[in-house]
């Protein structure tokens, strides 16, 4: 389970059509409308948000480039170019957070993997973030947040992406270093809490003194993943602190007839309840995190315990899933990647099987002529209900569905997922630009 196979697409005949010419709509849809707008975002934070990886030009151009590298399209090339200075040019018009999805993080990343992939660029062109974050951890407590998303985990994979670069290295090391500073030491080993102040509103109604969550969005599976890549990048200190966080994560799965493995949350004396199935909260990004962990860490049990968890995922009926919509955060699109990635991991037939089957659905979600591309996001509207919000982004949104149908379909590696800790680099990327040019 620890050799690293190529990539190769799953989808033949009607449903390859079909999701190349989502992929293409998509491509079509969002220059048209440059200036949308998610409704709970005020004109102060407009600038960041355009710019972000997670809804962003920072994300679309992940999507445009990684369209270009599978047509060699210089058109494509050239709309991944023009998102990404879109993205630099928020980030000097308008404060941003150090948060990879929503922040100048986020942006940086995606310089750092187009670099050698799309344009010709020096490797130490991010030195200066990766300085201006190293200062930042001389304050205690900084960043807020231990998770994904927002916090140290992002930071994290900021860093992985930047190796070999000492600088990038010298931050994958702070983060390690105050993760162990975060966590807590119990009897079953370390892990992380989530204080109620850090929760969104429904989450502090439901549980008002706090929780350990459990996903890997904002959650300890994130915690997982990332020491275990840390850890297969050389970096002291992070083996023992997975070793104890692997020790309290384990003692949270639960029996069998639970209809999955982890819960979203736990909290000492209450009911564990299960998840759905998705990345943010449930067993496909668990088990994604597991197996980073595992093949970083060189435990083939835990890669086997990933293993047993995608599998159970892949056998869970369609109809307990609670997926909405087709998005790489918590729909369709994203569960269907998972379980390819895992497959091109492990071999297991059933979970291309399950691959395939959620493409489908993902491609069922397409409605031509509403959203971008034919895909709206099931997401919080006006008043924090969730409605069918037209969003052009990675996380939630058309770009990113773009990117899993396209990954389907592309014998091009979707590298891209390290942002998800579906992957990490096995090695130095050594490739060919395919533009010179910036």
């Amino acid at each position: 389970m620890t050799t690293h196979a190529p990539w190769r697409p799953l989808l033949t005949g009607e449903l390859a059509d079909r999701a190349m010419e989502a992929v293409l709509a998509i491509a079509e849809d969002i220059p048209v409308r440059p200036g949308w707008l998610h409704p709970l975002v005020g004109e102060s934070h407009a600038a960041a948000w355009r710019g972000s990886l997670a809804s962003g030009a920072a994300g679309q151009a992940l999507f445009y480039a990684y369209l270009a590298l599978h047509t060699q399209e210089e058109r494509y090339a050239d709309l991944a170019l023009e998102r990404l200075d879109q993205a630099a040019e928020a980030v000097a018009a308008s404060p941003m957070s150090e948060s990879l999805y929503s922040g100048f993080t986020g942006v940086a990343w995606v310089g750092d993997h187009l670099r050698g992939r799309l344009f010709e660029g020096e490797a130490d062109e991010n030195r200066e973030v990766d300085e201006a974050l190293l200062s930042a951890f001389a304050h205690s407590g900084w960043p807020a947040d231990y998770d994904l998303i927002n916090g140290l985990v992002g930071l994290g994979i900021y860093a992985l992406e930047g190796l070999p670069r000492p600088t990038a290295r010298a931050l994958l090391d702070k983060v390690v270093a105050r993760l162990g500073e975060r966590a807590l030491e119990e009897p079953e080993g370390a892990t992380w809490f989530s204080p109620p102040e850090t929760l969104p509103e429904h989450q502090r109604a439901e549980q008002p003194g706090g929780l350990y969550n459990l996903g890997a969005s904002h959650g300890m599976a994130g915690v997982l993943g990332i020491l275990g890549a840390a850890h297969g990048a050389g970096i002291a200190g992070a083996r023992p602190l997975l070793d104890r966080a692997m020790a309290w994560y384990g003692a949270r799965r639960l029996p069998a007839e639970a209809g999955c493995a982890f819960p979203h949350f736990y909290v000492p004396n209450v009911e564990l309840r299960g998840s759905r199935l998705a990345w943010c909260y449930g067993d496909p990004g668990v088990a994604a995190a597991l197996h980073v962990a595992g093949r970083g860490a060189g435990e083939p049990a835990w890669e086997k315990l990933a293993l047993e968890v995608a599998r159970a995922a892949a056998a869970r009926p369609t109809e307990t899933s609670r997926i909405q919509d087709a998005g790489l955060c918590h729909g369709a699109g994203g569960v269907a990647h998972l379980f390819h990635r895992l497959y091109s991991a492990t071999g297991e037939e059933v979970l291309a099987d399950a691959a395939r089957l959620w493409y489908a659905k993902t491609l069922d979600y397409r409605i031509p002529g509403l959203g971008f591309g034919g895909f709206r996001a099931w997401s919080t509207g006006l008043g924090d209900d969730l409605d069918w919000c037209d969003d052009p982004g990675l996380l939630e949104g058309s770009a990113g569905v773009g990117l899993a149908l396209l990954a389907a379909v592309s014998p091009v590696e979707p590298a891209w997922d390290r942002l998800f800790l579906a992957s990490v680099r096995h090695e130095p990327a050594v490739i060919s630009p395919m533009n010179s040019s910036r």
